[in-house]
């Protein structure tokens, strides 16, 4: 835990997918600058929690499980397994490597969800989306195949082209086709929660801009950001309509999940709850 009038220093590495075996350029990419750090803190010898995990949910998974035969949780109960071999194998020296499919992590989202919604936060609006009456579901992106409106390739997924890389509203499919019966989808009209972003831009623009006098942003994620708020944030689609995901406790939309980008986030903070129940000592805590 962190400790009164020493350095204490908190190390995150983005939550590795968990629906395949990670190769050389996953753990360069994330895992093992992370632990050339978190190896300097503790040589410094500063008050070091380096933590990680695998992000379970989200339609990748349910993907990967339905072309294996397993329940997604089957499927990430063997990758996490395999994950946590090859990071030890390496010597990634993690203080926790954890999951997001846990009690926690659902207890932690759910609070968040329950609180922004308290604050009026968030909206409720129609999106349309393909549904395939065959398999009796609504399609999240991956699930639908069909025609790129842009280039015209014939493999396009519901959220990108692997062609041409624009990204793609999966209604705007020519031809689209449900990868898992391959019957024809129709359009059909679904109530969601969305995060309103516009009524939070002012007070994050003050933010930021104290942020960037004071942090050590880079130039590209200074640029990203700024082309994001000069555009002006738009709300947020913050649900799903699939079954593996955290449920969204809210009456009318309790068949519905939260959306991973939402939910995966909140990962970083769970999996620390997983490893001491007094988290928010290092989550919630700038004075130390």
């Amino acid at each position: 835990l962190p400790v009164e009038g020493e350095r204490n220093v908190l190390i995150t590495s983005a939550l590795p997918y968990v629906n395949n075996v990670p190769h050389l350029g996953n753990i360069i990419g994330c895992v093992l600058s992370a632990d050339t750090f978190a190896r300097y803190c503790r040589l410094r010898s500063w008050n070091t929690l380096f933590v990680c995990g695998t992000d379970e949910y989200g339609t990748a998974t349910e993907t990967r499980a339905l072309e294996e035969g397993l329940s997604p949780q089957e499927l990430c109960d063997r990758y996490h397994a395999v994950h946590a071999d090859v990071y030890a194998w390496f010597r990634i020296s993690f203080d926790h490597f954890g999951r997001t499919t846990t009690p926690q992590q659902t207890r932690i989202a759910q609070d968040i969800f329950q609180r922004l919604l308290a604050r009026g936060f968030l909206l409720q609006d129609t999106l349309e989306q393909l549904r395939c009456e065959s398999c009796g579901r609504y399609l999240a992106d991956r699930f639908v195949e069909g025609t790129c409106p842009f280039c015209g390739y014939a493999e396009a997924r519901g959220d990108q082209c692997d062609k041409c890389g624009k990204l793609i509203n999966a209604v705007e499919l020519k031809n689209p086709q449900c990868k898992l019966c391959r019957g024809t989808p129709v359009v059909t009209p679904t109530q969601h929660l969305f995060l309103d972003l516009p009524k939070l831009e002012g007070r994050l623009e003050a933010w930021l801009e104290h942020s960037w006098a004071t942090g050590d942003w880079t130039a590209n994620a200074r640029h990203i950001t700024r082309t994001w708020l000069r555009d002006g944030l738009k709300p947020r689609c913050i649900t799903r309509d699939l079954t593996w995901g955290t449920p969204v406790p809210l009456d009318g939309f309790r068949d519905k999940v939260f959306y991973v980008w939402f939910d995966a986030p909140i990962g970083y903070l769970s999996i620390t709850a997983n490893y001491t129940d007094q988290w928010e000592r290092w989550w919630k805590n700038p004075q130390q």
